[in-house]
């Protein structure tokens, strides 16, 4: 049950909505971004802006001790058009004082880069991080993927890839999946006012191809779900949060397939809660988040 402090909170997140054009919603999250980031957890270290190719970069954040560690690329939020591992520094540093090598991933944004950019990075990124993470006592044995609303989009699409890849490297062991968009045709047709997403789905599809390849298994994950095409996922979402009924399709999808998983639904949760741990509920997600990782890792 929420306490009256935290029901004052969410009440004054619901009377400030985000803007969904690029610009706006980029402008919202850096303006948020100090409230997000408070009190940053003690961590080994943090290496900001590390190059992986040109015009691609990441922060990673080391966990205290000397491992060896396991490792998490994490994939930022923000519509495909906004975020970046600075608006998400707080929640990359909760994974390293978790115990996990974090390489909380820069990829470029639409709708400057559309697909596939974004994704070609994220699947970049994750081979970088199973041949460099050593460089921080990470253990690239023990690998995972996750990501938060448009992160956790990408994070299907980057494992359903590198699975139907002919790829040697280190895999993938584990999947984060935070209230995320695995279905945009679906998306767009249960909203209310469908502009918003339409407006995302375009940004990160690209117009010369919207709407057509918003069916592509690249970019709507969830047609990419079969047996062996994903490890072993963590699916979370709040029930205050409308993409709610993405997580039980996708968590559906998974059981269909065979695919050993996690679903957790927390009780009044807006959607980008796991940046918020003033809430409580934020504080158990992400404990049964971390859980999941140990065990499975």
């Amino acid at each position: 049950m929420l306490t009256e402090q935290e029901r004052q909170f969410l009440d004054m997140l619901a009377k400030t909505p985000l803007p969904m054009d690029p610009m706006g919603l980029r402008g919202a999250l850096e303006s948020f971004a100090p409230m997000m980031n408070q009190n940053l957890p003690a961590i080994g270290a943090i290496h900001d802006d590390v190059e992986i190719r040109p015009g691609l970069k990441a922060d990673v954040a080391v966990p205290k001790g000397s491992g060896p560690h396991p490792v998490v690329v994490y994939l930022h939020g923000g519509g495909w058009v906004a975020g970046s591992p600075k608006t998400h520094r707080k929640l990359g540093m909760q994974f390293a004082e978790a115990g996990f090598l974090t390489i909380n991933v820069d990829y470029r944004l639409a709708p400057e880069h559309p697909f596939p950019a974004p994704l070609d990075d994220c699947i970049f990124a994750v081979k970088w991080a199973g041949e460099n993470a050593q460089r921080w006592n990470g253990d690239a044995s023990r690998l995972a993927v996750g990501g938060d609303s448009a992160g956790g989009n990408l994070t299907a699409a980057t494992v359903t890839s590198l699975a139907a890849e002919t790829y040697s490297g280190s895999k993938p062991k584990a999947a984060v999946l935070i209230y995320g968009v695995f279905d945009f045709p679906a998306v767009i047709k249960r909203s209310a006012d469908p502009t918003a997403i339409e407006g995302m789905a375009k940004a990160y599809a690209g117009a010369a191809g919207y709407p057509a390849n918003l069916d592509n298994p690249r970019i709507s994950p969830i047609k990419a779900v079969k047996a062996g095409a994903m490890p072993p996922c963590f699916v979370v979402c709040g029930t205050a949060d409308e993409l709610l009924p993405e997580s039980n399709t996708i968590a559906d999808a998974l059981k269909r397939a065979d695919i050993r998983h996690e679903l957790h639904i927390i009780e009044d949760m807006p959607h980008g809660f796991l940046q918020m741990d003033n809430l409580s509920g934020c504080r158990e997600a992400q404990s049964r988040m971390f859980a999941f990782l140990r065990k499975t890792l």
